[in-house]
């Protein structure tokens, strides 16, 4: 929102300076987001007259002009297409000084000496036009100092307002919020009604009245659009950030930023029959005022008459009706629609107009009326007509009612840290404009119910009323102090690691931590988990992210091509995150611990043979993870059968019967179609990874330690891990280790089997074991394995 300051100092002028103002506002909750000057740094400029106005006699584009200062005349050389005689300028005197030092000196063109310069707004910091000199109004002294005539020790004020103050969208809601802080009385445009000069109405029905329950009209017949938008009011508009149109239009911009009410006019020539307020028929399409075409959604609140959408409501008018140089009757329009109705619609069609951002915050319901009867007594000063009698189309049913709302001084003190006289409430609800309904002393708590003003959509809660005071009241007047607290000790989880302490044991086994989006490209998704149609989003920020991620691969794998393609050799990457499944219940979150390797295995070294990185080190990157967890005993791997992982290289993580996880490559089609090779990925339940047993300790054993080593036949299907669980089922407690270290086939050993080389380490808490209690342990563990998977000693 942005206005001037001498304009809203007509309506309210407290003896404050700018900056106090400024601190003002900010400390009430209307955020200034910038001050700057109305025009640039200048002196020496003043107003002049353009006497007479001659060719150059050596230049055809060049006018050798008379400007009179109010005192004496200067010769002039201008090369602009509009001077002319009687016209009044903005003259640079010799001597005088322009934005960026630019000193005027006297100078020669084409043999013709010229003593000043006639000057454009755009070299005065005054706009952006250049095309031709400044024109000032013909009420103007010769002679004035031009900052004094146009008022420019003034300064252009950018607020920066909350969505729920849309009420301070207007020069009549800042100037109502300075009033009050100010305690001082506004001095509002005494709005009256017009009286008609004609009969003429056009017709209006709401086919919609929740959408919009109010439509107020009027005719206006034998306008003169050729006539110019007053200097006074295009000046205004300019330093609220508008540019002055045509009459028509700049009225409608004028009530807009001094009411706050969104405004347009029809060429009353254009629209047939009557308007109506209706939503979007399907395929209809609408040509907006800006020449784009827009194909319009069922949902879409439009204005449209016999022929079709005349406007997008709320939001944009439509060419067709749009006001033209040779429009003679305007239907001059305006219109309460629901916040709801035009929430969002704006942006849908990628646009954004100063009406939208209005309507989505909520306009004052109360106050179309005086809008147009504002904007038709502007019209008719300015270009004439006759206007018609003020036709109100309106669903009182469906418009908004007041918000009655209570509030406690018990609760105010209490939110507030501080107490609040009786009085100062009072005084703040009077000042605010809150009708007090009731007033109730109850032993020394006080409690008031009042109602909401029509221009405050905000107030709906008791904390919406503390608030309000409390602005009043002063924010600076509330004393600061430390709150005061007793503070419970945390329960700290014995088996449940946290999240940080994952993450530092992942950065500890060598991997970077990377956080990427869980809103993902449906391409990736479809390529890394093809087996699940992921949840779409409804309101996607892009293409590339409009699907949830129902695993972690999608953003890990993203993040090694974005590295390999900027010629990084190595990558080890994991995300701790959330996945987002469809279940039978609805939207199923877990949380998942992902990571992906690439590339070269050690840093580039003298003393290192370089290796690329293979299935053992992501196998054994997930068993440090197990361990330091304290479940690796418990993990059962088995062959993967996932479509995405590479069928040799992969495996799928069992704990309790469940799948939790899996590691592998991925598949080398998927490779291929990623640009990448030997990649490989594990994705793991993270409450698995972070649940941690309890610990059981025990005394580091006194005696020796026995190993016996055993090289066993079996069949190509048996796996280690099958061999393990044999051993551990029918070994004593006093073994300690189970180790693979040997895998054979070959010479010697049928084709249809494999020779499997296991140590398995003995060691007694109480005593030394023996020679024959050592065979008596691994006899009874070849005899279970022979019987369990035909194993035979080698």
């Amino acid at each position: 929102m942005k206005f001037s300051e001498s304009w809203l100092r007509e309506w309210v002028n407290p003896e404050i300076s700018r900056e106090e103002l400024m601190s003002q506002l900010t400390m009430a909750g209307l955020e200034v987001d910038g001050v700057e000057d109305v025009a640039g740094s200048f002196s020496g400029v003043v107003v002049g007259e353009v006497t007479a106005c001659d060719k150059h006699p050596d230049a055809d584009k060049l006018s050798l002009c008379a400007v009179s200062d109010g005192t004496e005349s200067h010769q002039v050389i201008c090369g602009a297409p509009n001077v002319r005689v009687g016209l009044r300028v903005a003259f640079a005197r010799v001597g005088a000084v322009l934005p960026e030092n630019f000193k005027i000196k006297k100078a020669k063109l084409r043999g013709v000496e010229s003593f000043g310069m006639l000057c454009s707004a755009q070299e005065l910091g005054i706009g952006e036009d250049h095309d031709g000199i400044l024109e000032l109004p013909s009420h103007m002294a010769v002679g004035e100092d031009l900052r004094d005539a146009m008022d420019l020790e003034d300064a252009i004020i950018e607020l920066d307002l909350t969505p729920n103050r849309g009420d301070c969208l207007s020069l009549k809601g800042v100037a109502r919020e300075v009033g009050v802080l100010n305690n001082l009385a506004v001095s509002y445009p005494d709005i009256q009604p017009v009286e008609p000069t004609c009969d003429d109405t056009f017709p209006v029905s709401l086919a919609s009245p929740e959408d919009c329950p109010r439509y107020i009209g009027r005719v206006i017949k034998g306008i003169d659009i050729s006539k110019p938008t007053p200097g006074w009011m295009a000046e205004r508009l300019r330093r609220c950030g508008l540019r002055s149109i045509d009459p028509v239009v700049d009225v409608t911009n004028y009530v807009l930023i001094e009411l706050g009410q969104p405004m347009h006019a029809f060429d009353l020539q254009q629209i047939k029959e009557g308007i109506v307020v209706r939503k979007a028929n399907a395929g209809e399409k609408l040509t907006l005022l800006d020449g784009q075409e827009v194909q319009l959604r069922p949902e879409t609140l439009m204005i449209t008459d016999a022929t079709g959408p005349v406007a997008m409501a709320g939001v944009m008018g439509g060419e067709r009706s749009g006001v033209q140089p040779d429009t003679s009757d305007v239907f001059l329009e305006c219109a309460y629609f629901s916040p709801l109705a035009v929430a969002g619609t704006a942006r849908s069609y990628g646009l954004q107009t100063d009406a939208a951002h209005r309507y989505e915050r909520g306009v004052d319901y109360a106050l179309q009326r005086d809008a147009v009867e504002r904007a038709t007594r502007l019209l008719l000063d300015i270009v004439g007509g006759e206007p018609g009698p003020l036709v109100d189309t309106c669903d009182e049913d469906a418009l908004p009612k007041a918000s009655v709302v209570s509030v406690r001084s018990s609760r105010l003190n209490e939110l507030l840290g501080t107490t609040v006289a009786v009085a100062q409430v009072d005084e703040a609800f009077e000042r605010l404009g809150f009708d007090v309904v009731t007033r109730e002393d109850v032993d020394t708590d006080v409690r008031w119910t009042i109602q909401a003003p029509s221009h405050r959509f905000d107030i709906a809660l008791e904390a919406d009323l503390v608030e309000e005071v409390c602005r009043i009241y002063g924010y600076n007047n509330v004393p600061a102090r430390r709150p005061v607290t007793g503070l419970e000790l945390r329960t700290v989880e014995l088996e449940t690691s946290l999240d940080s302490q994952l993450k530092r044991q992942c950065a500890a086994l060598g991997l970077q931590e990377v956080i990427t989006y869980s809103f993902v490209d449906p391409v990736m998704q479809d390529l890394l988990d093809p087996e699940l149609s992921p949840v779409e989003l409804a309101n996607p920020m892009s293409s590339e992210q409009s699907v949830m991620r129902t695993n972690l691969l999608a953003g890990l794998v993203a993040a090694a091509r974005s590295n390999a393609t900027r010629q990084q050799d190595r990558v080890r990457l994991f995300e701790l995150g959330l996945v987002f499944r469809p279940g039978a219940a609805g939207l199923e979150q877990t949380q998942k611990l992902g990571g992906v390797l690439w590339g070269q295995r050690h840093a580039q070294s003298w003393h290192t043979a370089s290796q690329m990185v293979d299935f053992f080190d992501v196998k054994g990157l997930v068993e440090s993870l197990a361990t330091w967890s304290g479940i690796a005993a418990q993990l059962q791997w088995q062959p993967a059968q996932q479509s995405t992982l590479h069928p040799g290289q992969s495996a799928q993580i069992m704990l309790d019967g469940r799948v939790t996880g899996f590691v592998g490559r991925l598949h080398p089609e998927l490779e291929a179609r990623l640009e990448l090779d030997n990649v490989f990925v594990f994705e793991l339940d993270a409450e698995m990874i972070m649940h941690r047993p309890r610990r059981v300790y025990a005394g580091v054993s006194r005696f020796p330690s026995v190993r016996r080593d055993l090289a066993l036949v079996v069949d190509q299907s048996v796996s280690a891990a099958k061999i393990e669980e044999i051993v551990r089922q029918n070994a004593p407690d006093s073994l300690v280790n189970f180790r693979l270290f040997d895998v054979y086939e070959g010479k010697g050993i049928d084709s249809n089997e494999k020779s499997v080389a296991v140590g398995l380490t003995f060691q007694s808490q109480t005593a030394t074991l023996t020679e024959s209690e050592v065979a008596e342990f691994t006899d009874t563990i070849v005899s279970a394995l022979a019987s369990a998977v035909g194993a035979r000693l080698r």
